[in-house]
């Protein structure tokens, strides 16, 4: 776990000393391999078989390295490793880069152009404020949170995993899959996204106005919202960022001033920024409460 604690904490410095390490985070080995399995397996193979091929034979070779040094030469290799797969998979943008992009924007044709970047899964861009809290939320449950949660849980098969399921569900590679792996893709990742975004849930009412997260969680599940749908994340992050707004203006010098969608981003992106360091807190809690046993 403190290993973990520490590869964590480097990835985030290293993402912010080296800028242009996103250019590093190139997935084509990935869509080609896909491209070469679809000519192989042609529409013969089940769904849950392809992308199981897909996803699991990259896996079980990352894996294999990840056991066979993971007691070589004091752990450090095994260290080495996961950090690179951590830095790999991590983003692939730069969410606060992108975050900032739109705030700089000067017109609003150039602030919708900016936005494209937090809608990934396509579509024109709503550059409206609950819009925009959401869809940062949406980045960060896939670019930094689902990544940290599942390589906390299982290391570099943990971190690469997610990322390729991530990816085949709505990224670029989702594209080279047949329509039928597209919807396997799309229910995996709605798994592996529905406790971590509970978990950034329960942190956002920590980091934020407890009661109105959960208010807003409890009325999204009350409306009948999806079992595996994280929808509630994002209501949760509206209700807090307004909250967070409306206190705000409550103490303005000059009295009550108009929330923008500009002001929901940033005020959006701080929050994202508290719970992620909340998570980091209790991960070195948990390190010190195992060095103290």
């Amino acid at each position: 776990m403190s290993a973990a604690l520490i590869a964590v904490v480097f990835a985030l410095l290293l993402g912010h000393v080296f800028p242009s390490l996103p250019l590093l985070r190139r997935y084509d080995w990935f869509i080609g391999w896909l491209h070469w399995l679809g000519r192989q397996s042609g529409s013969d193979w089940p769904n849950k078989v392809g992308l199981l091929l897909a996803v699991g034979l990259p896996l079980l070779a990352v894996g294999a390295i990840q056991f066979f040094i993971d007691d070589v030469f004091y752990g450090l290799p095994a260290f080495v490793f996961a950090l690179l797969a951590l830095l790999y998979t991590w983003g692939p943008r730069d969410l606060d880069l992108d975050v900032e992009n739109i705030i700089e924007a000067r017109t609003p044709e150039a602030r919708r152009e900016a936005a494209q970047s937090l809608f990934h899964t396509g579509g024109e861009p709503v550059c409206e404020g609950p819009a925009l809290v959401e869809a940062v939320f949406r980045c960060a449950l896939w670019r930094w949170f689902g990544v940290l949660f599942w390589f906390l849980v299982a290391g570099a098969v943990g971190a690469i995993g997610y990322r390729l399921v991530s990816l085949s569900a709505q990224g670029e590679a989702r594209r080279s899959l047949p329509a039928g792996q597209r919807g396997v893709a799309r229910t995996a990742l709605a798994v592996l996204d529905w406790p971590v975004a509970q978990l950034m849930t329960f942190a956002m009412a920590l980091a934020a106005d407890f009661d109105r997260v959960v208010s807003a969680w409890r009325d999204w599940h009350a409306a009948g919202g999806l079992r595996l749908d994280v929808g509630f994340l994002g209501a949760a992050a509206r209700a807090s960022v307004a909250s967070e707004l409306a206190e705000e203006d409550a103490y303005a010098v000059d009295g009550p001033a108009q929330a923008s969608a500009l002001l929901e981003l940033r005020d959006a992106m701080s929050l994202v920024w508290r719970i992620l360091l909340l998570w980091l807190g209790v991960l070195a809690l948990l390190v010190l409460a195992g060095w103290a046993t």
